[in-house]
């Protein structure tokens, strides 16, 4: 009984740090992250507007702002 309680205390906090962690673990590419790649184009299209591109190009299978990555990151600087 009493390694089971030592186990159930050990395993809350490990619980709760994964709770906390797990969802910053699934942020990726088709959320839209600061490079900015997204999994529509009209989502991209809205971004690139935003921080003054005039198009957007597709990176493996996704969309990103602007002509290619070198002047999104122009871009992103200037914001």
């Amino acid at each position: 009984m009493r390694g089971s309680a030592i186990n159930a205390v050990l395993t809350v906090p490990t619980a709760l740090s994964l709770l906390f962690i797990a969802p910053l673990l699934t942020i990726g590419p088709a959320h839209g992250h600061g490079k900015g790649i997204y999994e529509s184009r009209s989502e991209a299209e809205k971004r690139a507007e935003e921080i003054g591109c005039s198009t957007v190009h597709q990176n493996n299978g996704k969309w990103m702002p602007c002509a290619d990555e070198q002047e999104l990151h122009r871009q992103l600087r200037k914001h």
